[in-house]
């Protein structure tokens, strides 16, 4: 059967493609004779007639389609059943055409589509909708366009397909912007709002080779239906159709269009069309039904160049008569409903939407290029609703649109976003880049590629063979535009091996330099009984380790050579911990903690460290009720002894400690009247050491002290159980002695009044603001020095050592990251986020970023003069609020060179000094050529 078939084609190609087109069918009895061997078959009649239409379908598909602009842009596709048709003027759309073609420097060819001429055979004003009245046009093959041109009266038109129309519209808007001085139709801002359906019925006359169009008053609106015939109700003028959109070749290959059986030369099966009119208004209509041919003003006045937004009624795609405001030329104006919580993806999508060659791939042929094999991809199904959903924002209308398909289909592939929870931008557009490039992934089978030993080759080499590989396995439009390279280079600090990597980058996270670095308070406590503890504030680094905070106290407090610093978090009037560990997080540490540094002498591990608690009796505590109830107060005193001999050694030490406490005689007059007697000895008071007698506390009959001022116990480290009281004129052995003693001494009334408690026991905070403290002025950081912060050379943490290949162990090596390859649209996420263990905060630092020039060149480390490595912003993704109630919005820089803020629903124009705020969360820059 198939060399039957062959044989039966005629040659050569270019006369298949003239005929086959309109004469395959000529015959009513064509495929009866051809199909004669099988007629005993019903079945087998059915699988060839559907088996040869398939084949010719193709075959047109690819010698009748020629390609209408450029390589670039796929206008060449032939519709499908259930995409939009429009009707437009041809002159509009060879404009269209040759603006593209100039800008572009390619050559303009005017080749392409299907070639009618035509003319009306009846109109007729209706009077009822009921009346079978009908415009009927016929419609025949016409010749080269260019040979046709001999002074023949008419208006033209072009059937093109939704895309074709979208792009066109988004191409006038951004030529409008860039020749405003020059004076040509596309100069003026076109009423995208003009569009009005029509349906038609077609049928193909196969005598004549012919369509007939049926354009019936019943099937259209009584508005719709006196433009048609304004349109086209001149009989006497011919008028001229190129079908660019293939819907004349789709309707013969159709299983409803049938030829007949019999020779009576009417018309075949009609087939039910619906074209979408636009840039057809009744004011470029004159009386006769005729478009005038210097008109070229498209829905509006020559030269008006208003701004102004107007009132129009137009007809949204769903058919439905809709009422909106719009700006003449708003194509892309279009904000997204929120459909609860979903502000972090609207502003998201809004920023993607206003990337011009990404929203040029989605008007064009992107369906082309799902891979329905990816594993890692979606099926097309998350790639095909964001195109969709594009296109919707793109299309004139001016109505929010409600984002709910890709909405459902997001939470399919990405449960995380189900639901109507607040999420993160900044993590929906990592999540959506991705998911598109798998979708779009042009790679089918992806290449397993070993990795090669850098072998000390030069970095171009090895950056090169790094891309080429990353390619052979990544291929789309987002690697195209979004996707940049880095070179990550790692040092080990013991035998300096450097090792060096490339990696790809979809977006660079950068860090606020403002709040890399950490304010912190301590109080500084002396073992020697000399000074007063010191407030002490520090500024370290916020993601650094304890090494840091040791580094930067004992610089703030002058430790001597001879000293050490021992920290620890006081919590309850306990030391709940020991901060010893050097490469403990510093995220540990929470701002309302309160964290102390005992300054001690650098002695033998053998010699006790002693911490002493505090404990009075409760001022509730009555006599009647027995034994006396005691709670701590004050902060732990700490030290160390170098010779313990007895009790008294330790007591000793505890007094000597306390001497900075110790009130002056007129504070203790003015807080206690009756408490100093007439012989009270003014050295007594003073120097409370001078009551020790051969190291230890007088006894009764002493000199000022009694037995029961300071009462000495051991305990737990905790100083919940008391184990039992240490006789102060007992020796110790310091044999079986723990490393540290935990002490509680009980204070009598007399000393608690002798010594500044209050003192003793004030703490501050880590970090807490006053009550009455002014609010900090915002802080302001250059982009720059974000970028340098990220570039900054720095230490691995523990967690993330590195398996040094030379020394064979793990090390904390030193990474240093640097720009290599730089994307076309380069998408800069600003982390005002910061989350820890104990701590969710943001930032709200002001970060100055350029928006017409960002350079980046003296931070690129791989030069390359062909490509220039300067940015403009376009879009800005912001976030109002706190973590816990915020809301998203986005900034975008149109094409008529205006900014819009896209607020969920709401568009509304801005100035560009207000794009700038510190509620910019992700901004979006486009190269310069």
């Amino acid at each position: 059967m198939s060399n039957r078939f062959l044989n039966s084609i005629p040659s050569p190609l270019s006369f298949l493609s003239e005929k086959l087109r309109f004469s395959l069918y000529k015959s009513a009895n064509f495929l009866s004779r051809f199909l004669h061997p099988f007629n005993s078959s019903t079945a087998s009649l059915t699988f060839f007639k559907s088996l040869t239409r398939l084949l010719i379908s193709k075959t047109l598909n690819l010698l009748a389609m020629d390609i209408l602009l450029s390589e670039e842009e796929d206008y060449d596709r032939p519709v499908t059943e259930d995409e939009r048709v429009y009707l437009v003027l041809y002159r509009w759309w060879k404009e269209t055409r040759e603006s593209s073609f100039r800008s572009s420097s390619s050559d303009y060819d005017e080749t392409g589509g299907v070639f009618y001429t035509g003319s009306s055979s009846s109109c007729f004003e209706p009077i009822n909708a009921a009346r079978n009245e009908e415009i009927v046009l016929n419609l025949r093959r016409g010749k080269d366009y260019r040979k046709l041109d001999n002074g023949e009266e008419g208006v033209e038109y072009a059937l093109i397909t939704e895309a074709m129309w979208l792009q066109a519209l988004k191409r006038r808007t951004a030529i409008y912007t860039e020749i405003k001085e020059v004076g040509t139709s596309l100069t003026t801002k076109e009423n995208v709002l003009d569009v009005f359906p029509l349906q038609i019925r077609l049928s193909f006359l196969w005598e004549t080779n012919s369509l007939v169009v049926r354009i019936k008053a019943k099937d259209n609106a009584v508005e719709h239906y006196k433009r048609a015939c304004k349109m086209f109700g001149n009989k006497s003028e011919l008028f001229r159709i190129w079908d660019f959109s293939g819907q004349t070749t789709l309707l013969l290959f159709n299983d409803r269009v049938k030829p007949p059986d019999d020779h009576s030369g009417q018309p075949g099966e009609e087939f039910l069309l619906e074209i979408q009119v636009y840039g057809l208004s009744d004011s470029m209509v004159n009386t006769d039904g005729s478009i005038p041919c210097n008109s070229l003003v498209m829905n509006g006045k020559a030269g008006d160049e208003t701004s102004s937004y107007i009132h129009t009624n137009s007809t949204s795609f769903d058919g439905s008569s809709s009422s909106s405001f719009a700006k003449p030329g708003s194509l892309g104006l279009t904000g997204l409903i929120n459909l609860g919580n979903t502000c972090f993806m609207n502003s998201a999508i809004q920023c993607l939407a206003h990337m011009p060659k990404l929203v040029d791939y989605f008007l064009g042929d992107y369906k082309a290029e799902i891979n329905h094999e990816n594993p890692l991809g979606m099926n097309g199904e998350l790639v095909v609703a964001f195109g969709d959903l594009l296109r919707k924002l793109w299309s004139p209308g001016g109505m929010p649109v409600a984002p709910s398909l890709f909405k459902s289909k997001l939470s399919i592939f990405a449960p995380q976003f189900s639901g109507f929870n607040q999420h993160d931008s900044q993590e929906f557009l990592a999540f959506l880049l991705d998911g598109l490039h798998e979708d779009l992934n042009r790679v089918k089978c992806k290449p397993y590629i070993e990795a090669k030993d850098t072998g000390g080759r030069p970095d171009d080499e090895l950056a090169d063979e790094y891309w080429k590989n990353h390619l052979a396995r990544n291929d789309s439009i987002i690697v195209d535009l979004f996707q940049g390279q880095y070179r990550s280079m790692l040092v080990c600090p013991v035998c300096k091996k450097v090792s060096v990597t490339f990696d790809p980058f979809m977006y660079l996270s950068l860090p606020l330099p403002s709040t890399t670095m950490r304010t912190m308070t301590l109080t500084v406590f002396s073992s020697d009984g000399t000074t007063l503890p010191t407030p002490c504030t520090i500024t370290v680094p916020k993601y650094g380790r304890f090494k840091d905070l040791i580094q930067a106290l004992s610089t703030a407090c002058s430790l001597r050579n001879d000293e050490t610093l021992l920290v620890s978090e006081i919590f309850n009037n306990r030391i709940i911990r020991f901060l010893e560990d050097p490469s403990d997080s510093l995220e540990l540490i929470r701002d309302d903690d309160r964290l102390v540094a005992y300054r001690l002498p650098k002695v033998s591990e053998a010699s006790p460290l002693v911490v002493f608690m505090h404990q009075q009796k409760d001022k509730y505590y009555s006599h009647d009720k027995g034994s006396p109830s005691w709670k701590m107060f004050g902060i732990p005193l700490v030290a160390r002894l170098t010779n313990l001999s007895s009790g008294s050694d330790i007591l000793e030490q505890f007094v000597k400690l306390l001497d900075p406490f110790l009130m002056l005689i007129e504070d203790m007059f003015n807080e206690c009247d009756d408490a100093v007697t007439g012989d009270t000895n003014m050295e007594d008071a003073t120097s409370p050491t001078s009551h020790l007698e051969g190291g230890g506390i007088a006894s009764e009959t002493g000199d000022g002290y009694r037995h029961d001022d300071f009462q000495v116990y051991l305990t737990d480290e905790k100083g919940f159980v008391i184990k039992r009281e240490i006789n102060t004129s007992a020796p110790i052995s310091c044999e079986g002695l723990p490393r540290s003693l935990n002490v509680i001494v009980r204070w009598s009334n007399k000393m608690v009044e002798k010594y500044d408690t209050c003192l003793l026991s004030s703490l501050p905070q880590i970090s807490k603001p006053g009550l009455f403290t002014t609010k900090k002025p915002q802080e302001c950081v250059s982009l720059y020095k974000c970028l340098e912060a990220f570039l900054k050379e720095e230490p691995l943490g523990p967690e993330d050592m590195w398996y040094c290949p030379s020394c064979k162990k793990h090390r904390q090596a030193l990474k240093k990251l640097d720009l290599w390859r730089l994307p076309e649209v380069l998408i800069v996420h600003l982390k005002r986020f910061s989350y820890s263990r104990f701590l969710k905060n943001k930032l709200e630092t002001f970060v100055q970023f350029p928006t017409e020039d960002l350079d980046l060149s003296t931070y690129i480390a791989h030069k390359d003069s062909q490509l220039l490595n300067h940015y403009k912003l376009y879009a800005v993704c912001n976030h109002y609020g706190g973590l816990g109630g915020g809301h998203y919005t986005a900034f975008a820089h149109h094409w008529d060179n205006e900014w819009y803020e896209f607020d969920d629903g709401v568009v509304s124009p801005v100035s560009e000094d207000m794009i700038k705020t510190s509620a910019a969360y992700i901004l979006f820059y486009k190269r310069l050529s």
